[in-house]
C-alpha cells in the first residue's frame, strides 16, 4: 500500500496533518502547492509541488500534467485528500488510474459541501464530513467528527 496525500497548502494541509496517525506508518508522499507553510514542511517529508489552479484554465492544465506525472512516477494505491483545487486532478486522475479515493471534507464546510467535495463525492470510495448537518447534503458520507 502506498498513500498519496493530496491537498492545497494552508488549512487543507493542516487538516491532513491532523490525521497523520492513519498514514504515518505507511509509505506515503504529499502533493500540494508551494506556499510558505508547505515549503517549510517539505524538508521533512517527500513532497511534490504542483500549480495551484485558482480556476485559471492554463494553470489547471499545468496542474493536470504535473499531477499525472507524479501519479505515474509514484503509483499510489490510495489517495487521501482534504481538497481543494490543487488536489482535484490528483484525486480525479488517481481514481481513473485505479487508486482508492478517501476524501475528508473541510472543517470549514458546515452546511454546504465545497466545490472539490461536490465534484469528488461521486468518485470517492470513502467520504468523511466533520459536521453532522453536512450529511443531509451528502447521504453516503460518514460523519467522523472534527480532525482537530
Amino acid at each position: 500500500m502506498k498513500v498519496c496525500l493530496a491537498c492545497s497548502a494552508g488549512g487543507h494541509l493542516t487538516e491532513l496533518l491532523q490525521v497523520e496517525e492513519a498514514y504515518k506508518a505507511l509509505p506515503h508522499y504529499y502533493v500540494t502547492d508551494a506556499r510558505i507553510d508547505s515549503r517549510e514542511f517539505a524538508g521533512h517529508e517527500k513532497t511534490y509541488f504542483v500549480e495551484c489552479p485558482r480556476r485559471n484554465p492554463f494553470k489547471s492544465l499545468v496542474n493536470l500534467v504535473q499531477s499525472l506525472n507524479v501519479l505515474l512516477r509514484e503509483k499510489p494505491t490510495t489517495i487521501l485528500s482534504t481538497g481543494a483545487d490543487t488536489a482535484f486532478f490528483t484525486c480525479l486522475l488517481g481514481k481513473l488510474l485505479g487508486a482508492k479515493l478517501v476524501f475528508i471534507e473541510s472543517f470549514a464546510r458546515i452546511r454546504e459541501p465545497s466545490l472539490s467535495g461536490r465534484l469528488l463525492y461521486p468518485l470517492a470510495d470513502h467520504f468523511f464530513v466533520q459536521w453532522p448537518d453536512l450529511k443531509a447534503k451528502l447521504p453516503r458520507a460518514v460523519y467522523a467528527g472534527s480532525v482537530f
